[in-house]
């Protein structure tokens, strides 16, 4: 099963502050929108995405359908698929994608020691 693009993404309290934390340890943003209180920073191919006020708890982050460098990929899983695969292992998401869709759509896991799993495709 391949999930897409890995980052973490983190709950941050000051997205400024956060940014210039990350960027003194060397990372670069690649991505983001600060008037909507988010970024993406890459260092390597390390990535870490900082939101301010999207969500509560830090999370592990898939997305299907991109390379390390937010590329569309010429082929990947859909994430329905992959919700598919994973329900067949016994998974059950705690925010299912929905079937019914084609396109950007996503699904949450919650791991054994409650971490947030977000398979997030985007295109």
């Amino acid at each position: 099963m391949t999930l897409g693009a890995f980052s973490v993404s983190l709950a941050v309290k000051d997205l400024a502050a956060s940014r210039a934390f990350y960027q003194a340890l060397g990372f670069v943003i690649r991505a983001g929108d600060p008037a909507r209180n988010w970024l993406i920073l890459q260092n390597g191919n390390a990535t870490v995405g900082l939101f301010q006020g999207a969500f509560q708890r830090n999370m592990l982050t898939f997305n299907p359908g991109w390379d390390a460098a937010c590329n569309t990929l010429p082929q990947f899983t859909d994430v329905r698929e992959l919700q598919r695969q994973l329900q067949a292992a016994g998974l059950t998401p705690v925010k299912a994608a929905d079937e019914a869709t084609t396109g950007p759509e996503s699904l949450m896991l919650i791991d054994p020691d409650g971490n947030p799993v977000l398979i997030d495709q985007h295109v």
